[in-house]
Order: C-alpha cells, then structure tokens, then sequence
C-alpha cells in the first residue's frame, strides 16, 4: 500500500481574513459589514470610515492577503506540497461563504483553515470559528455537502511568525540616529479589547487576569527582547502597550494606550522609540494609521524620534511556518507524533479549541472546536 500524500487528510488550504475595503465607496458598506447587529446609524460609519477615506477608501489587507497568497502557493510548489490555496474574507469580498462553497463545488472534503489573527481572543479566534459556522449553516440550507473545517492552531510563537519580526526591530533600531540608538525603549504594540474579553481569552484553565491574550504578547515580546539583546549587546527596556480601542468609554479595556505611552516615555526622557507591532500579522490599517499616522504624529510632537518595525506580510519564513503547521497538523490527524515548533515559555498551542475557550457574548455555534456542530 502506497504512503499517505503529507498533507492527508486535508485537500485544501483555506486563508481567511478579516478583509477591508478597496475603494471610497467600499467605506460604508464595508463597516455595516463589520457593525452589523449593533445599530449604528450610516453618518456615525462615515466618521469612524475616516480612517479609510485618508488613504482613498482602501485597506492595504486586501493586497497584502494577495501577497500572501502568492507566497504560500509559491512555497508550497518549491517544496512538492501539492494543496490547492484558496481566500476567504469575514466581512468583504471574497466572502467567507461564497469561497466555502467554491471549494465545496470544487469536491474539496477536508479543510485547513489560516486565520490571520495569531493570538487567543474571541475576536481573534472564536468570531472566526463562529463565522465558519455561520457559512456551513448557509451551505447546509442550499443542499450543499458539508467539508469538515480544522482550523489551524495559534502561531504567536512559531519561529517563522517571531523571527522575520525581530530581524524588523534590529533594523529600525538601526535606523534611529546613532546618539539615541542606546538609550531607545521598545514598544509592543497589539489591538485592545475589553478587560473582560482578555481575561476570558483562551482555555479555561488560562482565565484571570488578561488571560491568555496578554500572556501570549508577553511571552513574544520576551522572546523578542531577548534575541534583540543577543544580537545588540544592549538590554533595551520594552512594554507591552495597546492600540486601536474602538469601544464605549465607560467599558475598561486594556491599556495604555500607545499614544499615552509615548507621552510617559517622552516625561521620563527617554530618548527614542521603537514600536513593534506584534499583534498584527501585516501592515493593515490599524497599523497605517494607529502607528503610521497618529502615533507618529504624536511622538513628533513631543519631539521624540521612533520607528515602527515591519509585521510579518508575506515573508517567505512565515510561508515555511503556515507549510510547517498544516504538514504537523496532517501527521496528527493521521495519528503520528510530531515535533511542534514554538519559541518561549508558552510552548505550542492546542489544536482543537475547547469548551469555553474564548467565550462568545451570546451563545453561538462556533466551528472547528471541541463544541462544534459540524464533526
């Protein structure tokens, strides 16, 4: 009998993403995609979309899942991985469902799903599964014959994700002027969420205090630091700081701010800094705006030089690492032992989300989880 392909049980690759618009008249419709249930009238969305209408209507996302893509197909092919790549995004076009029923159309059977969120979170993780849900519930209503759906496991710490990132901060310190290069402290940067959904992020053993979520950037930007001062000889000060709220002011959510953040290290005279946006996986507008415009506007007001090292994107290495983990997710479910690769303390993260890891705000069917509908 002939040895199992690699990759089997899993005849395709499914990347899914958040999406964002390509055009100022993307704006709207894109953000009721994002709010819808919530009731925001269309002239609030016009305010918030301001970010986008500043770089004419268009998220870098999009592009840079292109990118992406043609990475992943590329390294696949160098690398005899014979899996068939598709793009799927949760509130812009191409839709989640309508990719879903491409593959279903194109006799695809089992699924391995890249989610661009590295992290544990609900709306890192669980929305995610939650919306595969909701696409399987469409399909099921047209008569379609469900793929099962695996989504692959958090990569925060896998060595392609980490290393391309710290390669980016060696490079902006290297770019600050030399007279402050020593001196220069080290942001980490993720998206905030509420104080609740943080210390509910991840199985339920790891609830409490920013639960997994926090733990996970910290023990990055350890990792991170350290192999910085390995390669410097410099033991640079660093903290994980938050960006990107978009929540009612009276719910706490994590903190500081970046922005205030700068203004303490610009008081306490340090003399430069480098932000390093660790919770993202490309350059999308959270970054180009949060870090590229608002706080580097704010640190030139205070007159304090930064940087902002690069996000993983499409490097060839963070390629290698999604080969690596659909390859060790194969194995497993063909009942081989496996050697996962992760950097830090944390060690490698669990395939199958349990029950109440991330809980949802309102009970929901959550795909590709130990209480999912769909086997």
């Amino acid at each position: 009998m002939s040895e199992q392909p690699a990759t089997s049980p899993y005849d395709a690759l499914l990347l899914l993403s958040f999406g964002g618009p390509e055009g100022p008249d993307d704006v709207v419709p894109f953000l009721e995609n994002v709010t819808r249930g919530r009731g925001i009238p269309k002239e609030r969305l016009k305010e918030v979309g301001k970010h986008y209408f500043l770089f004419g209507g268009v998220s870098p996302i999009n592009e840079q899942n292109r990118a992406l893509l043609d990475a992943l197909r590329k390294d696949f092919a160098e690398h005899g991985v014979n899996l068939p790549v598709y793009w799927g995004n949760r509130n812009w076009a191409p839709y989640l469902t309508d990719t879903l029923r491409e593959m279903t159309n194109d006799g695809r059977r089992r699924i391995a799903v890249l989610a661009t969120s590295a992290y544990a979170s609900y709306s890192g993780c669980r929305q995610y599964r939650e919306n595969l849900a909701d696409a399987l519930a469409t399909l099921t209503a047209e008569g379609l014959e469900l793929p099962r759906v695996d989504k692959l496991r958090h990569y925060f710490n896998h060595p392609g994700f980490v290393r391309p990132m710290t390669e980016s901060v060696l490079a902006s310190l290297a770019d600050l002027p030399e007279d402050v290069r020593a001196g220069a402290h080290l942001a980490f940067t993720t998206h905030s969420i509420p104080e609740t959904a943080a210390d509910t992020s991840g199985p339920v053993e790891a609830h409490g205090e920013g639960g997994a979520y926090v733990a996970e950037h910290l023990d990055v930007a350890r990792v991170i630091a350290e192999a910085v001062r390995e390669e410097t000889g410099v033991a640079y000060p660093w903290r994980l700081v938050y960006q990107s709220r978009s929540g009612a002011p009276h719910i706490p959510w994590l903190e500081p701010d970046i922005c205030d953040h700068l203004e303490t290290l610009h008081g306490e005279g340090v003399p430069a800094v480098v932000m390093v946006p660790i919770g993202f996986v490309s350059d999308h507008m959270e970054v180009l705006y949060d870090l590229d415009t608002e706080a580097t506007a704010k640190a030139a007001d205070l007159g304090l030089p930064v940087r902002r090292s690069a996000t993983v994107g499409a490097d060839p290495r963070f390629a290698a690492a999604v080969r690596d983990l659909v390859l060790e997710r194969a194995a497993t479910e063909r009942g081989r032992a496996v050697e996962r690769c992760a950097l830090g303390a944390l060690g490698p993260s669990h395939d199958l989300c349990p029950a109440g890891c991330c809980p949802a705000r309102a009970p929901r069917p959550a795909a590709a989880g130990a209480d999912s509908p769909y086997a």
